[in-house]
């Protein structure tokens, strides 16, 4: 469903913009963002859905929109939300930004995975790349989707390349409650979003998975079952994924402080 064009006199949450990397070489608009948005937040523990509640002034899913919508490489943005709620994304999110890309809406479906697969649906098939990311995510930077994309578009032999950081923590492999390993971290890293793969094979992979009933833990892992070389690339532990509402509190100071430089 395509979405008419936002108002033009609404706040923009501008301060997410970022520069592209130093030497980047300019390229057109080649990615098409899927911001998933469809998860009825059961863990947050607010019946609106935590991509709605309100951070720093606005629906929290508004922060990670606008940025895609900054992101040079990205000429069109597609966000997967619940049929039934359509028309609250158009009135109380879209309606509240300045938007200069194209917006057009996709049903979610029952599982995450499943959803992607329905917004991949609404990719135009000229656009080369998919960038897939959580809409509860709402810190993400634009230079960061563009370093993601970069890699991807720079390397014929990558599927794609995921954003991630470094596992600070030691790990335990654990039974019941006894420890079993201490595993070496500096082999483990965060998956984060976005996530951005080359369309073609984003879809093979979904549609490998549906067909064999095989559930991945995220879209790489779906990719990398289907043979496809996925690249890490590092970014800051601030990209949260805003789960529990101990989460907004975070992402509401790393915000707010970010809006004051």
């Amino acid at each position: 469903m395509e979405v008419g064009a936002p108002m033009r006199d609404a706040p923009a949450p501008c301060a997410c913009a970022q520069p592209l990397p130093a030497g980047a070489p300019e390229v057109g608009p080649d990615t098409c963002a899927v911001i998933v948005a469809g998860g009825t937040g059961e863990r947050f523990g607010d019946p609106r859905g935590k991509q709605f509640v309100e951070l720093c002034g606005l629906p929290l899913m508004c922060w990670s929109i606008a940025a895609f919508d900054q992101a040079p490489s990205v000429a069109r943005i597609v966000i997967v939300c619940a049929p039934e709620r359509g028309a609250e994304v158009e009135k109380d999110v879209l309606s509240r930004l300045s938007l200069t890309k194209p917006v057009s809406l996709a049903p979610s479906g029952a599982t995450r995975q499943a959803s992607v697969l329905s917004g991949l649906g609404s990719v135009p098939r000229e656009l080369e790349f998919v960038a897939v990311h959580d809409a509860a995510r709402p810190l993400i930077e634009v230079e960061m989707i563009e370093r993601a994309v970069a890699a991807v578009r720079g390397d014929a032999t990558l599927a794609g390349a995921i954003l991630a950081s470094r596992s600070v923590d030691t790990l335990k492999l654990v039974e019941g409650d006894t420890i079993v390993a201490t595993p070496d971290r500096s082999f483990y890293w965060a998956a984060q979003t976005p996530q951005v793969f080359r369309r073609r094979v984003l879809l093979a992979a979904h549609r490998a998975a549906a067909r064999d009933e095989y559930q991945g833990t995220d879209d790489s892992s779906l990719v990398e079952r289907h043979g496809g070389r996925v690249r890490v690339v590092e970014c800051s532990r601030d990209n949260i994924k805003v789960t529990v509402p101990e989460d907004l509190a975070l992402a509401e100071a790393a915000l707010g402080q970010r809006l004051l430089t």
